[in-house]
């Protein structure tokens, strides 16, 4: 079997990686609800929901109820990779969220990973 992408891979087992990398640093799996909530629109039920779920990631995106006009503020790198450059609009969306639970996980308040 192939590699699979993360766009391919079921969000049930990405989101604990964006729940792990920003608890291992000090932050709560609730901040990172909420950066997704913020970001997708998404209810705290349908999170859940969906973390349970076999759905992909890529599914996971396209299905967002509202994604936040405010995420094309989101800038820099993540993994060595400017998240305003990436020329695929999915793989930009999933950029965008790495780069908000990085920000989480180096420490940055809450309201200004939120581009509030």
């Amino acid at each position: 079997m192939g590699r699979q992408t993360a766009a391919q891979m079921p969000f049930s087992k990405i989101y604990p990686l964006l729940v792990n990398k920003a608890v291992r640093k000090g932050r709560a799996k609730g901040e990172v609800d909420e950066v997704i909530r913020w970001l997708t629109g998404y209810s705290q039920g349908e999170i859940d929901a969906l973390a349970a779920g076999e759905g992909s990631y890529a599914a996971f995106f396209e299905g967002a109820p509202q994604m936040n006009p405010n995420r094309e503020k989101i800038s820099g790198t993540v993994c060595g990779v400017r998240v305003e450059a990436v020329a695929d609009p999915l793989l930009q969306e999933i950029r965008r969220l790495d780069k908000l639970v990085d920000e989480l996980a180096k420490g940055r308040p809450l309201d200004a990973v939120l581009r509030a």
